[in-house]
């Protein structure tokens, strides 16, 4: 018999950015077309935008595995995907009463700041692999719509996070 779906490590992919500042959007804009296509039933996906401390508090409900979809600087051309793993405890380097509560300019590392906050106060645990798509950007600057790079690099990252989630898939229990 299966284990209970609750019982099973679940997988949240979160597209975070801004979709007012052009190549910013594009962790919302993956998220969109991730949702149209066939993901495991472990797999959530979330359009968070700039909603930082929403996403902390929502890894609260217990993920084991987080995918966060975002613009990613990293000084190569725009368009190229990028896959991070940031090592644990990596964060921002903030201590978690440092970190700032203005939820529209919360960057990934700092909600993973507050996440070890909330989780300290709470005793849940944060999720145990973070795994970053990203996108490096060629604009954003204000404006609705992303570059014509970024946004062909959209179905790319899709692939590559639905490669991902099935890799996160958990095992199967019990007979067949």
């Amino acid at each position: 018999m299966n284990a209970p779906v609750q019982d099973r490590p679940r997988t949240l992919v979160a597209g975070v950015g801004n979709i007012f500042l052009g190549d910013d959007g594009f962790g919302v804009e993956t998220v969109r077309a991730l949702t149209g296509g066939p993901l495991p039933d472990h797999v959530e996906v979330a359009d968070i935008g700039i909603r930082g401390v929403h996403l902390a508090y929502r890894l609260l409900d217990g993920y084991d595995t987080l995918v966060l979809v975002d613009a990613t600087a990293r000084g190569g051309e725009p368009g190229t995907l990028y896959l991070i793993e940031p090592q644990p405890g990596g964060g921002s380097g903030a201590p978690a009463d440092a970190v700032a509560l203005d939820g529209h300019r919360m960057s990934p590392d700092a909600v993973l700041a507050l996440l070890d906050a909330l989780c300290a106060g709470t005793g849940a645990a944060a999720p145990r692999r973070v795994l970053v798509v990203g996108c490096e950007p060629a604009c954003v600057e204000e404006g609705i719509g992303l570059s014509p790079q970024v946004a062909a690099a959209v179905p790319g990252a899709v692939r590559m996070i639905t490669n991902l989630v099935h890799q996160t898939a958990p095992a199967p229990t019990g007979l067949t």
